[in-house]
């Protein structure tokens, strides 16, 4: 039996978030899910952090003029939960011992305006 796909308005309403990242090390999309994670946690804890549906959409690396490399990133999070999830990326500074920044470009409804107003 194949399984029915939810109705629209059954689904959970999703919001993305724009992150720009700089980093003293080079990471990749799986160390950014480790330090979202990691952040988010140990702010919140594991029953509040489990509400936010948590997703990284998109990673990319950009240019910049600094000695930092330089992301960005695009983060699902469920509807009601952003201000959380921003709160706990602020108190993110350090990952494996070097400084990290994580920086909300901005919000959006779909992954799709979201890239087309704060990507570079």
């Amino acid at each position: 039996m194949k399984l029915k796909v939810l109705p629209p308005t059954l689904r959970k309403n999703n919001h993305y978030l724009v992150l720009d990242v700089f980093s003293e090390v080079e990471i990749d999309k799986n160390d950014l899910v480790n330090v979202i994670w990691d952040g988010a946690v140990r702010y919140f804890g594991e029953c509040h952090t489990a509400d936010f549906n948590l997703w990284v959409m998109r990673f990319q690396e950009v240019t910049c003029n600094s000695e930092h490399f330089c992301y960005q990133a695009v983060v699902r999070c469920q509807r009601g939960h952003e201000e959380d999830l921003r709160a706990a990326l602020a108190c993110i500074h350090k990952y494996k011992n070097h400084r990290i920044s994580i920086l909300t470009m901005g919000m959006a409804g779909t992954i799709k305006s979201a890239v087309d107003k704060y990507f570079h």
